[in-house]
């Protein structure tokens, strides 16, 4: 059913006065006798009327209103994001559209067309695992349309880019499975094109390398889709084909992890005692999980909070693009639980 939108001729029309009069009455402007101001409050909530968005953005110049493009709501760590996000929007004013991707190329480029078409003021951006060329935001951007780009960033110089030290978290990760014992450490990694794949590779590596050893290529793994069915499929052949044995897996993400550990379990061995595990996110189920998972948190809703605080200033002129710098990076922490500790 179609609801019928009110307008403000409308409620001229009830009470015989005219269209300037319920303007003026609405926004309490002086000179309008506070009777006609009641009148016009108490029958526009009667007919629920509501103001013109569209028509207010016409005056504002602006829509008040934000797009946000993730790859999976469903994901924990884009949930924490999204909470921030809304978090920050909502306190200046603003609307949030939120459109997510399912890691597809053509639905991001259908969601970048769709936002413009409504007249959003910015967006914020965490891009799909099939973009590898950034054509769509780099024209927006040579424009001056505000984009933030966040966790997931593209390589281009004007970018702007709100993440967490991936290289850093991936770093203490390996580390602390070193200082525990476990010296053949398998990754996980995430898609090679992702900077942040990247970065965890090479925090991944250069913990190896300043602690006397030299990383093996072959115990690089890509886990290109992240979900637990997939890393249980690659953890169960390597431990069936590999002729040296991993001890220790350092997952990309949480979910690749806990497909290792079930692989591991399914394959007779224990958790920690024989294989250590630590995954890259901290999802809710890292600590109900036998035994709970260590894992590097990642601060999600302070990243959503910073990413918009950043696009709301530059919709509102309060900072110019030159004057952000090109990236935010906030730094991670590593929880120490149940699965890698001997």
């Amino acid at each position: 059913m179609k609801i019928i939108q009110v307008t403000i001729k409308d409620i001229a029309r009830e009470l015989n006065v005219s269209s300037s009069t319920v303007s003026r009455a609405l926004k309490d402007y002086p000179g309008i006798s506070d009777e006609t101001k009641r009148k016009v409050r108490e029958l526009a909530d009667k007919m629920n009327y509501r103001p013109n968005a569209i028509a207010l953005s016409l005056q504002k110049g602006r829509s008040y209103t934000i797009g946000v493009i993730i790859p999976e709501v469903v994901h924990f760590f884009f949930s924490t994001v999204i909470s921030g996000i809304e978090e920050v929007a909502f306190a200046r004013g603003y609307k949030v559209i939120l459109t997510q991707t399912n890691e597809k190329l053509v639905r991001e480029k259908s969601s970048i067309d769709t936002m413009l078409s409504n007249q959003i003021d910015g967006v914020l951006v965490s891009f799909s695992k099939e973009t590898t060329e950034f054509d769509h935001f780099s024209s927006l951007l040579d424009k001056g349309f505000p984009i933030v780009f966040f966790d997931r960033v593209p390589d281009i110089s004007n970018a702007i880019t709100v993440t967490v030290n991936d290289y850093s978290g991936a770093y203490e990760a390996t580390k602390h499975l070193l200082h525990q014992g476990y010296r053949k450490i398998v990754h996980l990694s995430g898609p090679n094109n992702l900077k942040i794949s990247k970065e965890r590779l090479r925090g991944y590596q250069d913990a190896l390398l300043d602690h006397g050893f030299t990383p093996d290529p072959s115990f690089v793994i890509e886990c290109n889709r992240g979900t637990d069915d997939e890393s249980q499929k690659i953890v169960n052949e390597i431990l069936q084909t590999f002729p040296i044995k991993p001890d220790a897996f350092f997952a990309n993400n949480d979910m690749a992890a806990v497909g290792a550990m079930l692989a591991c379990k399914a394959a007779g061995l224990r958790v920690p005692e024989d294989v250590g595990i630590v995954g890259f996110s901290n999802w809710q189920f890292c600590s109900m999980i036998d035994p709970s998972l260590s894992s590097v948190s990642q601060p999600g809703f302070n990243i959503g909070a910073k990413a918009t605080e950043i696009l709301l200033d530059l919709i509102e002129k309060k900072i110019q693009l030159h004057e952000t710098g090109n990236s935010v990076v906030l730094e991670t922490e590593l929880l120490i639980r149940k699965s890698s500790v001997r």
